[in-house]
């Protein structure tokens, strides 16, 4: 009987280092499942060193935007890593069978994992959205008439989203993806219920935030728990399936939240997450299990140190930072990417006002279609289907077309970050004509398809900017990406959560034609950024003195 071979193990490469450490939404100096450029050796490094390297000391002086290797590769040469391949101290998979690895795991257990998840993701920003229909009733219960008020208890949810990832990631990086799975889960289902008995004004949009904070954890967590399970062949549909929550969510929620709210008043848009939170947490527990690498196998070792009374053993993918290196990373890094950075700051500020726009129609939807047409509380909540189809088409676009279109940069070898922006710079003109089109459409009173039509433009310019956004952050920062779109993250959560603050009051002053048409010049001001970026991006990244 013959026995298959031990596969060996393969170092892995840059680019996978890279990729996997994005997927994971942390900083490749970071350890993921298949290690961190900290301990890649120096013949793996894809470009040319700048002159300014020290060969000997590894002690780089230089510009994350410029495309550099990063100061954090360690000097070890291919003698040193035959060496720690052959240390019997080092602990790592049994073989490549080891069913310790989620990439063993049954097909069954690793799609139910990728399904939960994808659930869990959907519902979070399906909460976000779910009770805009019934913020007129809110504001009955509550006895207020204050029309910031009336914005801000729904964009309060997405604030949370600035500060609780911020969190999350490092936290995750040291106790692993599935103690944070839980955990949020479970506040955010208490947090629920608090704003589903919220006594008054302040401590429903206190609750909101809250919920907003460990809602977050899914988006933070759940591209790196499919990158932990699903192989790189086949994780384009896993990361789809992912990927539909934060586009349908936002949408669906109001269709749903417009015919509860009509029938059983607004408290239940919170006792229907509620159970639906409490129904995927229940399967959370008994479907998910630990998938970040690092932490399986410090475990592994901590076990094997117990069992053996070696002190010496230690995971292959062992990091040497500490917790404060980890949180000193996830907050201080974003934060110099804006302050610092030219590109990050600009596309921040692009992502962030057109991402404002879509709470903006979130926090005035309702009052619009409800006041201009006599939709009821319930048919009120189809008014954003324009917005969810438009984003749908929006998605397909970049996905077939953005896709293609760098592949095919990539086959002909002249592939440049600025390349991505091609979708982008299409999609900003999409924006200010929806603005444009449905701003004077409601004026003019025209049939209610007509603003509806207009907001499918606003969703396609919207998800046309997001999409081409990120992955250009990520082409340009490589090592450095996921601290460049937390920045993106933190920038446009704060400025979703506070311009749609002041969108009563415009409609009030301008009407919604001419308010409207304000936001849409602002959009007009903005169609030029990919544009120059384009033109002039690779100009400005050469000359750019960006250094964490």
């Amino acid at each position: 009987m013959t026995t298959r071979p031990e596969p060996k193990y393969r170092p892995p490469t840059w680019s996978e280092v890279v990729d996997l450490a994005v997927a994971e939404q942390h900083d490749a100096d970071i350890p993921s499942n298949v290690g961190s450029i900290r301990n890649m050796p120096l013949s793996t490094v894809p470009y040319q060193l700048p002159e300014s390297v020290n060969h000997s000391t590894m002690d780089f002086d230089k510009d994350i935007e410029k495309g550099s290797a990063p100061e954090s590769i360690a000097s070890k040469n291919e003698a040193e890593e035959a060496i720690e391949e052959n240390d019997p101290n080092i602990v790592f998979w049994d073989g490549g069978d080891d069913p310790l690895n989620p990439m063993n795991w049954t097909p069954f257990r690793k799609w139910g994992t990728v399904i939960v998840v994808s659930a869990i993701t959907f519902l979070t920003p399906l909460a976000s959205s779910m009770f805009a229909p019934g913020v007129p009733e809110v504001m009955e219960t509550f006895h207020s008439t204050n029309q910031m008020l009336e914005g801000f208890m729904v964009s309060v949810y997405v604030l949370g989203f600035a500060f609780g990832p911020l969190i999350i990631a490092p936290l995750s990086e040291m106790y692993g993806r599935l103690p944070l799975y839980h955990s949020c889960n479970l506040l955010f289902i208490i947090w629920t219920i608090a704003a589903a008995v919220a006594p008054n004004m302040s401590a429903f949009i206190v609750f909101r935030f809250f919920m907003g904070c460990f809602g977050g954890a899914p988006l933070v967590l759940g591209a790196g728990t499919i990158a932990d399970l699903i192989s790189r062949e086949q994780r384009g549909t896993a990361m789809s399936l992912w990927m539909m929550g934060p586009t349908l969510g936002p949408c669906v929620g109001p269709i749903i939240g417009g015919f509860l709210t009509q029938a059983k008043g607004w408290r239940w848009d919170f006792w229907f997450v509620v159970i639906l939170a409490g129904a995927f947490f229940v399967m959370s527990i008994g479907l998910m299990r630990e998938t970040s690498a690092p932490i399986i196998l410090e475990r592994k070792a901590k076990r094997l140190r117990a069992e053996t009374g070696n002190p010496r053993l230690r995971s292959k993918l062992a990091s040497d930072l500490s917790p404060s290196d980890l949180f000193k990373f996830s907050i201080v890094r974003p934060v110099k990417m804006l302050t610092r950075s030219l590109i990050c700051f600009s596309i921040s500020i692009y992502v962030g006002i057109t991402y404002a726009y879509l709470y903006i129609l979130f926090t005035t939807f309702t009052t619009v279609f409800t006041g201009q047409y006599g939709f009821s509380g319930g048919v009120a909540g189809l008014s954003f289907l324009g917005l969810g189809t438009g984003s749908l088409l929006g998605q397909f676009i970049f996905t077939h077309y953005g896709n293609r279109m760098a592949s095919e940069r990539i086959a002909r070898g002249d592939f440049k970050p600025e390349h991505r922006l091609y979708i982008m710079a299409i999609g900003g003109f999409f924006i200010p004509i929806g603005l444009f089109w449905y701003g004077w459409a409601v004026q003019a009173h025209t049939h209610f398809m007509v603003p509806i039509v207009g907001t499918g433009f606003i969703g396609l310019g919207l998800l046309m900017t997001f999409m081409p956004a990120n992955t250009y952050l990520v082409d340009v920062f490589t090592v450095h990406a996921a601290s460049a779109m937390a920045a993106n993250t933190v920038l446009r959560s704060l400025m979703a959560a506070l311009i749609p603050l002041s969108s009563q009051k415009m409609y009030a002053v301008l009407d919604y034609g001419w308010g409207n048409s304000l936001l849409g010049f602002v959009a007009l001001l903005l169609v030029p950024i990919p544009f120059l970026f384009i033109r002039y991006g690779e100009r400005v990244r050469e000359r750019s003195t960006v250094k964490l």
